[in-house]
């Protein structure tokens, strides 16, 4: 579904990726792992077309995507930190997305409702707490049943009871044969929802396996301690 073909990237002298190639398909869930600065956020920059490479090539279903537009259709994105327009109220916010999408297709409400995101209907954007911005990035992120979902930290500042909700919702989007992209540091829960590990260091490729045979070379349980030991090989 998503290739990327040997990615480059650099601001001035520094490299921020590294001839990056990969491919992610279809019914998986991937986590983007790698220390702060490897290039995890610059990567998918890139796929969302907000950071253009110098260059490489990203295929969206086999055609290219940089300098279009459309395939961006296919994609619900959460960002870490959601910057939304302080005075905009919520209910503004879903009636703004919904007039630019324009889709014919049903909208996913799920977490809308799980959210209970009607009941911050008037409340302005900017007077939000960090995990009721997180609550409504996450639906907004799902609500026009995107093919492909990039999750960028999805779970930072939701207390448990949301966090679990997201979670069991990632795994149901999985169930509908949906990509989806995660970059977290929380391998906990990266052991909890992801089939694969694609990691970076530095701006360059480290390792891309499934968590079973990560936890398969190291002889470790845990996922956080197997991928310590893969970083230090």
């Amino acid at each position: 579904m998503i290739t990327l073909e040997n990615l480059q990237k650099s601001y001035g002298k520094l490299q921020v990726l590294n001839n990056i190639s990969a491919q992610f398909n279809t019914n998986q869930v991937v986590s983007i792992i790698g220390p702060n600065g490897s290039g995890k956020t610059t990567m998918i920059k890139c796929l969302l077309g907000m950071v253009i490479p110098d260059s490489g090539r990203i295929l969206v279903d086999g055609a290219p995507v940089i300098r279009q537009w459309e395939y961006r259709n296919k994609i619900g994105y959460m960002p870490q930190i959601s910057r939304f327009p302080e005075n905009m109220k919520v209910r503004q916010l879903f009636q703004m997305m919904r007039d630019i999408r324009k889709t014919t297709k049903p909208l996913d409400e799920e977490l809308f409702g799980m959210y209970n995101i009607p009941a911050m209907y008037e409340k302005s954007l900017g007077s939000l707490s960090g995990g009721n911005k997180q609550k409504v990035s996450a639906a907004l992120a799902c609500l026009f049943d995107p093919e492909i979902l990039v999750l960028d930290e999805p779970t930072a500042g939701l207390d448990p009871l949301s966090s679990e909700i997201l979670k069991t919702k990632i795994l149901k989007e999985k169930s509908k044969g949906k990509l989806i992209l995660i970059s977290s540091h929380i391998m906990s829960e990266i052991d909890e929802v992801a089939d694969d590990i694609f990691c970076l260091v530095d701006g360059n490729f480290r390792f891309y396996q499934s968590i079973e045979s990560i936890k398969d070379v190291t002889q470790e349980t845990r996922l956080g301690k197997a991928i310590a030991k893969m970083m230090a090989v």
